[in-house]
């Protein structure tokens, strides 16, 4: 949590950030939009279901609690099939089983059916989409991925702006079994964003070949099996203070948006202008997530982006706590407002800072055991505030818990970073340990050791000696090559210069001689 870890893919390939990378995104964004969107997109015809099987309001609830609590919980279960299967294979499988429950569902003739196809099958099927596409966003993105990460979140209230009214227009043209049917046909669309999930591959090079072909014995006979669910994340003391304050995070996260609309009807305002209040929250947490995923890819903000989104979460839970106080339909639209913008930046924060602690390698067994504890504060979340509201009649007291759950959850998060996680060294000083290790390395690991000590002098000794005789036979060489005419004796050059040549004349000088 100190620092961000090196990015690189399985087999160590280096995320490209960006080219196909931007198909993987616009894939994650559909996905993540029918991810979030579609358990609250599905209450939409709870007066017809109330209708049709004679249940209340409570038992229709279920579907997209049941819904939720797959999406989280079906963490471990996705980490393992996306370790022992990849990312496209799952992701295939659970855009057919989200597609398959709303067909089923469309036939169902008790409310338990529906409990079964649409929360159970399709609440599995968009887990299996969820979970590898972000794994994949991760693979592909390192330098511009808090960008990457703030775009594909954004898919979450674009779809609910889409997916909401064309409910309400299916439900009027084809009543509630129709509209499944077609929802179903709608969520195929999650294949197609599955397709776009090319796995990374290293580009081979003469030599990557020749290591394969003579690697392929060793590797076959020394097969380490890979682990299905990499338990080995919880030994981060940033990984467990991320899971613990996203935990206490969860439990009051969700609360607002499910009790604002009958807050909005209990001082006394219309159906139609309390469900803008929705359209209000979604539309500013549309624009909120890129915008913070761009500060969040800032080089100065980058390596503190802890501490972004633990501002984030004291950002929403003061906004909860202040907006507990609203009398009227115009403080509840200003309290929707900020409550759009900070819940925007914790959706665009929230993957990104898991990934920034696990890296990539562990991030799909990070991402699993991290949902799973989320299932459980998701769960408990809304049905206690909806228990308190049942024993105090009055929201002020559920938006002061959802608030001080928040603000609990920011304050773990940033007090435990800042006192139990060590920052990560500077370039300079990572120079310098590089240094030392090589030292070290060839120095060997036992300085103390007697006997390594007198292996090392007489190698050292006899070394030595070898380059001492390496240049003796060197010089001797040099000798016996040199040729007889280049050894010169100054006595035989005066000699030379001083008798007279053919002509009768003396030499004065050399020049003349030549």
């Amino acid at each position: 949590m100190g620092g961000t870890a090196v990015e690189q893919g399985p087999g160590g390939v280096k995320a490209p950030d960006g080219g196909w990378g931007w198909a993987v995104l616009v894939g994650c964004f559909v996905i993540t939009g029918f991810s979030y969107a579609f358990p609250k997109a599905v209450s939409v015809f709870f007066k017809e279901l109330i209708r049709e099987f004679d249940v209340g309001y409570s038992d229709t609830a279920w579907i997209s609690s049941i819904l939720l609590a797959m999406l989280y919980g079906s963490g471990p279960l996705c980490s393992v099939l996306v370790n022992r299967f990849g990312c496209r294979p799952v992701m295939l499988v659970g855009g057919i089983l989200a597609s398959l429950g709303m067909i089923l569902a469309s036939f169902s003739t008790s409310i338990i059916h529906i409990y079964l196809s649409t929360g159970v099958i399709t609440g599995l099927g968009l887990a299996l989409n969820f979970q590898p596409s972000l794994i994949m966003l991760n693979r592909y993105f390192s330098e511009k991925r808090p960008l990457a990460n703030g775009l594909s979140a954004a898919g979450s209230p674009v779809a609910l702006c889409c997916l909401s009214p064309l409910g309400q227009v299916l439900q009027y043209q084809y009543g509630w079994r129709g509209s499944f049917l077609i929802l179903g046909g709608i969520l195929l669309n999650c294949c197609v964003c599955a397709a776009l999930m090319r796995p990374l591959v290293a580009p081979k090079t003469l030599k990557s070949k020749e290591l394969e072909q003579d690697n392929e014995e060793e590797a076959e006979k020394k097969k380490p099996k890979a682990k299905m669910l990499d338990f080995s994340v919880f030994k981060d003391r940033g990984f467990v203070i991320y899971t613990v304050a996203a935990s206490i995070m969860v439990l009051g996260l969700f609360v607002p948006p499910v009790f604002v609309v009958s807050y909005a009807k209990e001082l006394g305002n219309e159906d139609t202008k309390s469900a803008l209040l929705l359209s209000i929250l979604g539309f500013i947490d549309m624009f909120a997530r890129p915008t913070c995923g761009l500060i969040a890819g800032m080089k100065w903000v980058r390596p503190r982006c802890v501490y972004l989104f633990s501002f984030a979460m004291i950002f929403n839970g003061i906004t909860d706590l202040i907006g507990s106080q609203a009398n009227d339909y115009t403080t509840l639209v200003i309290f929707c407002i900020f409550f759009g913008l900070s819940y925007g930046m914790v959706g665009a924060l929230q993957f990104e800072v898991l990934m920034a602690i696990v890296g990539t390698e562990k991030f799909s067994s990070a991402i699993g055991l991290v949902l799973l504890m989320e299932a459980i504060a998701v769960l408990v979340g809304p049905p206690a505030a909806g228990r308190l509201l049942d024993a105090t009649h009055n929201y002020m007291w559920i938006f002061l818990l959802a608030g001080c759950e928040v603000v609990l959850a920011a304050v773990v998060l940033a007090t435990c970073n800042f006192l139990f996680i060590k920052k990560q060294p500077s370039a300079s000083a990572d120079k310098l340990e590089n240094i030392t290790v090589t030292e070290e390395c060839s120095k060997g690991p036992d300085v103390n050791d007697e006997e390594e000590k007198g292996a090392r002098e007489e190698q050292e000794k006899e070394t030595k000696e070898e380059l001492k005789e390496k240049e003796e036979t060197d010089k001797e060489k040099e000798e016996r090559i040199r040729p007889a005419s280049l050894i010169v004796d100054s006595q035989e050059v005066e000699k030379f210069l001083k008798e007279p040549t053919q002509n009768g004349d003396m030499a004065n000088s050399p020049e003349t001689s030549l």
